[in-house]
């Protein structure tokens, strides 16, 4: 595929709007589900139905990984390394959030416990949750910290190799793929006691999604041929992205009853099969986006172009919050007393419950000073106010990129 760099690396990608929705909705959707799971019969249709399904919605972790690198490097790529500025700005703008949530959560868990506080055991407790990534699906925040401190290596391969990079991202693939095959069939015979955390819990080291990172970095720098590709062959990329969703059922069963594998396990997304997946999906789930970039500019619904941006907008905030209505939703489901396909018949229910939420409170923190530094949309500066920095960013970003404020999210 020939070199062709965008246009402008300001251009304003309508597609990653909906992309970013599509993978967030996924992951709401993903933890909803698990949710109902656990508190269906183990032994009923009900919960198989949830658990066989389950590996269908385990695209959207890797595809919040495609976005990160697609949208660092369309911000990054063409402007000259300040590199100082750009960690002190990227771990400042996402370490508040990631620290900030954290400590929220943990006090709403320890009251709605109904026992005293010990404060010793809490900040020993937070201390513990903010190194390790460890809660609230927090994971994907400390993967993002490993992502900046190496993003410039990333930028710097593309940049040394500029005739190399579909060999680049081949070689990625292949080696993601065979470490896929060492973390399912032979890592788990090792003895990890003694191993480094990042290596012993192999699900929060970045090396292990590289691929994603590498494919977002690839889509960048190769935009527009990505998108002529995928527009030519969307047929095949649909179909075969069908046809692998539903062989991920055939994964599970396999997994469970050939290999007897543990549920843990069988639910895995580090397996050989779902990278082949996800990456057809979020090829997919891409020209999703772009058929939403096209139908704006042909008498799309301005609701529906509004709401998509709205929710575009606090999608980092839904997937730091989500933990909070997920919470209300557990609480809800030990009161409800039905038959199992009863209580499967309300998880549309749940869902609209746990997005609705997470979107509220986003939305309050996005729209109420100084809250927006909570999703990474500070609204505020340190000495200028609210009214000076609002105004100052107008001007000079009069146009939201893709990825501007959130640029990983």
């Amino acid at each position: 595929m020939a070199q062709n760099h965008p246009a402008t690396p300001r251009r304003y990608l309508h597609e990653v709007d909906l992309m970013r929705i599509i993978f967030i909705g996924g992951v709401l959707l993903n933890h909803t589900t698990t949710a109902f799971a656990s508190r269906l019969v183990a032994t009923s249709n009900s919960h198989l139905v949830l658990e066989m399904t389950h590996l269908m919605l385990h695209f959207t972790r890797m595809g919040f990984m495609f976005m990160s690198g697609l949208v660092l490097v369309l911000n990054y790529y063409h402007r000259d390394p300040h590199w100082w500025h750009f960690w002190r700005k990227r771990y400042l703008s996402v370490g508040v959030p990631y620290v900030g949530w954290n400590t929220i959560i943990l006090l709403v868990v320890t009251l709605g416990a109904g026992k005293a506080i010990d404060w010793a055991a809490y900040w020993a407790h937070l201390g513990n949750a903010v190194q390790y990534g460890n809660e609230y699906y927090m994971y994907y925040i400390l993967v993002t910290f490993q992502l900046y401190l190496i993003f410039p290596l990333l930028v710097g391969l593309f940049k040394r190799f500029p005739d190399r990079h579909l060999a680049i991202l081949g070689f990625s693939v292949v080696i993601q793929f065979l470490l896929l095959i060492w973390l399912k069939y032979w890592f788990p015979q090792l003895d990890r006691s003694n191993w480094w955390y990042l290596f012993r819990y192999y699900g929060n080291n970045v090396l292990v999604y590289q691929v994603y990172f590498v494919a977002g970095a690839f889509v960048a720098i190769h935009y527009d041929d990505v998108d002529a590709w995928i527009q030519a062959h969307h047929r095949l990329l649909g179909w075969t992205t069908l046809v692998l969703a539903l062989g991920t059922i055939g994964l599970y069963f396999g997994d469970q009853n050939v290999l007897h594998l543990s549920l843990g396990a069988t639910q895995s997304v580090h397996q050989p099969y779902i990278m082949v997946y996800d990456l057809f999906m979020i090829a997919f789930v891409f020209w999703l986006g772009r058929q939403y970039a096209h139908a704006r500019e042909h008498g799309l619904p301005v609701f529906l172009d509004q709401s998509i941006k709205a929710l575009a907008k606090v999608s980092f905030g839904l997937y730091l919050v989500q933990t909070l209505p997920l919470l209300v939703l557990d609480g809800a489901l030990t009161q409800i007393h039905l038959p199992a396909w009863a209580l499967l018949a309300l998880l549309p229910v749940g869902y609209a419950w746990v997005l609705g939420g997470s979107f509220a409170i986003a939305w309050f923190c996005y729209r109420v000073p100084p809250f927006g530094a909570l999703i990474g949309r500070p609204q505020w500066h340190p000495w200028k106010g609210v009214h000076a920095y609002v105004q100052n960013h107008v001007k000079t970003h009069p146009t939201i990129t893709a990825g501007d404020k959130s640029e990983t999210h």
